[in-house]
């Protein structure tokens, strides 16, 4: 049965909640609470903890309706969770900084339960309404509610056949925002000052993110659930969706806006921070991070990928006097360097805000970009992308599916030539995969093959393969067909590591119940998994799941990338997985750990890796690790949420008189083969 992570979601008691809020946290799995300068009353912990109870006892009366088990009651009914999620979240983690917070607590309360009593009695009220109005989803990634803030213009109707524009917008960081706090800020908020001047010209879809983390890990995968969200409310125009955000959401807007440049029809990023090593104002040669670290950098880092901005029209802007214009004025360089168009606006003596007259100017880029529209299937002529990882490997018609040099910069540069010539150049690609509707001829590196009529004309998109000697050839229909279900194991989209991309999608944590090969290390393990509990639920705002190894079933399997905490001895899932990794790049015994040729003592080891599950190959599995960076990461700077330990690790644990985190003492990636890149 699920652990502790489910258990935080039961209906507690009123003097459960008091105990709890007044003396330290909600549930066992809590972390560290928000530095906090205002400590409520009991009073007032105790009316919040009775207007919660309220609102619990009526969701409980919602959740078996039959009629909120359809896609739009389900979608109702999630409006109604997301203020009980925000109210046990505050409570959870004490974040209540001012003497007002309280107050927004009681009137989200309030909202919550005023919800939960108009869909009871089948009169739901804000699902329509004009201005600002909170939603929420059900994440795949943890089973968590999350919210969302939508903006909908005079004459929004679902039934009507009118697709409508979406202006997607990320939130710069503020330390002190949770649900409540996010949700008190946006629901009830008229049209924002560009749509009053444009009335009914687009829906505002304004992410929560999940907190303060650039849109990375599962806030990017936020931003994708909740667009996912709107669409299956409204009829979205896809080709007239627009990305743009401020500060930490400019950040956000230049990483998913050059990862997905096909998803936008523009994409504004305004004083948001493009690599790890310029916003540090750290040097690159002297400060190298360790070499899996630094590889790595290039999964998010911008200036890896601005070439893309070929692929999507976007502005930047800086102010003046903001130290941030650096990012406008690297991408900038880059882009002009490799004749690639982006617009550049430079706030007047402005710091880290926009003046008026720039955002003018931001807005109407945008209204220009979407009354055009992203160019439609078939209509996208030339592409020219780059991507270091195959979790973003995708442009329109064009899918990198394997690089030759893992983490390694891929590129392509290819032009539909009329209507029967699609010529590419590649640099480190091996498997390309390319719409087969877009020309009667491919020509990849000098060697043309059919495109059109080719695999039979039986699948949508066509397989073309890197040889040995640098040609190029054609898979047909069978050879496409076994070459998509990766026989060989190669590194392939949504399985190309490092350990961090597992907690993108749904996963579930497996916790071992037999006695560990040695005491330190299961005590390590257990501590791990602890650890992530406790910073996944308060930087990332929702309950891992975990399951005991013995109870773990086919379905699940299926279901998850699963999480395997413990050693062969404590973990029998582990036991089971380990001896079938590709290669066996990992052999521990009692005695000793074996990995890349070297040895170390098990007593006082740990392994973390990530491969492709053996019992589902589909799927991810980890040993020994949550996200790889800490508190001290998310409380320092978004910049430094990036992989600490690459594909595969060894660990010396701590004494546990000492305490400490674990010590890298080797990590390494796997290459394209899953396999090691040092021996």
């Amino acid at each position: 049965m699920l652990a502790q992570g489910a258990r935080c979601r039961r209906t507690v008691s009123v003097v459960l909640w008091l105990l709890v809020a007044i003396q330290t946290l909600v549930c066992s799995s809590a972390g560290p609470a928000q530095d906090a300068v205002f400590q409520p009353s009991e009073q007032q912990l105790a009316e919040a903890g009775m207007q919660l109870q309220e609102l619990q006892q009526a969701l409980a009366g919602l959740k078996d309706r039959s009629e909120l088990q359809t896609v739009q009651g389900g979608q109702l009914l999630a409006d109604v969770q997301v203020y009980e999620k925000a109210a046990v979240w505050m409570l959870r983690f004490r974040e209540y900084p001012k003497a007002g917070w309280v107050d927004q607590l009681r009137r989200v309360l309030a909202e919550g339960r005023r919800r939960a009593d108009r869909l009871s009695a089948g009169t739901p009220d804000w699902h329509l309404r004009t201005g600002t109005t909170i939603r929420g989803y059900i994440s795949a990634v943890d089973g968590s509610v999350q919210p969302y803030a939508l903006t909908l213009p005079d004459g929004v109707d679902p039934a009507v056949s009118r697709r409508w524009p979406v202006h997607v917008v990320l939130h710069g960081r503020a330390d002190q925002m949770n649900e409540v706090n996010f949700i008190e800020r946006m629901d009830g908020r008229g049209p924002g000052a560009s749509q009053t001047e444009r009335p009914g010209q687009w829906l505002q879809l304004d992410v929560y993110g999940r907190g303060n983390n650039a849109y990375r890990w599962s806030g990017e995968t936020d931003v994708f659930e909740a667009l996912a969200d709107v669409r299956g409310r409204f009829r979205v125009d896809e080709n007239r969706v627009v990305l743009h955000g401020f500060s930490m959401g400019g950040a956000g807007a230049w990483h998913l806006g050059l990862h997905h440049p096909d998803q936008w029809c523009s994409v504004g990023a305004g004083a948001g921070f493009v690599d790890f090593y310029r916003y540090q104002k750290k040097d690159p040669e002297s400060d190298r991070l360790p070499a899996a670290q630094h590889t790595t950098l290039g999964i998010y880092d911008a200036v890896d990928y601005a070439l893309n901005a070929f692929n999507v029209p976007i502005v930047t802007y800086g102010g003046e006097k903001d130290p941030q214009l650096l990012a406008s004025t690297t991408m900038q360089s880059l882009t002009g360097s490799l004749q690639v168009p982006l617009k550049v606006l430079v706030g007047p003596g402005m710091g880290h805000e926009f003046d008026p007259e720039s955002r003018r100017q931001f807005m109407a880029f945008h209204l220009e970009k979407s009354l055009a529209g992203r160019p439609q299937p078939g209509q996208r002529k030339q592409i020219r992308f780059s991507t270091r990882t195959l979790r973003y490997g995708r442009c329109d018609w064009l899918r990198i599916e394997e690089q030759q040099d893992s983490y390694g910069a891929s590129t392509v540069e290819g032009e539909i030539l009329g209507s029967d010539v699609v010529r590419l150049k590649t640099e480190n690609v091996t498997l390309l995969r390319l719409s087969r509707d877009i020309a009667g001829t491919a020509e990849i590196d000098g060697t043309a093959m059919e495109l059109r009529g080719a695999a039979e004309g039986l699948l949508p998109d066509v397989w073309f393969q890197r040889q040995s000697d640098g040609s190029w050839s054609l898979l047909g229909y069978q050879e496409s067909r076994a070459i998509s279900r990766n026989p060989e194991l190669r590194k392939r989209p949504g399985l190309q590591g490092p350990i961090d991309d597992a907690f993108m999608g749904s996963f579930l944590c497996v916790r071992g119940t037999h006695p560990p090969l040695n005491a330190a290390a299961g005590a390590w393990s257990e501590q791990t998994l602890t650890q992530f509990q406790q910073e996944f639920a308060k930087w990332f705002r929702g309950d891992i799941r975990v399951v005991n190894d013995v109870d773990l079933t086919d379905q699940m399997v299926q279901d998850h990338h699963l999480i395997l905490f413990g050693d062969p001895g404590s973990n029998s899932v582990l036991a089971k997985v380990l001896p079938r990794l590709h290669g066996k790049p990992v052999e521990w015994s009692a005695e000793r750990i074996r990995v890349g040729g070297r040895e170390w003592a098990s007593a006082d080891h740990g392994v973390v890796l990530i491969h492709p599950n053996p019992l589902n190959p589909s799927k991810y599995v980890v040993l020994n690790s949550g996200h790889t960076f800490h508190e001290r990461d998310f409380r320092a700077s978004n910049a430094w949420l990036f992989p600490r330990l690459g594909d595969v690790a060894v660990l010396k644990i701590p004494v546990p008189a000492e305490g400490g985190d674990a010590a890298v003492e080797w990590s390494d990636l796997f290459d394209g083969r899953w396999e090691l890149t040092t021996k």
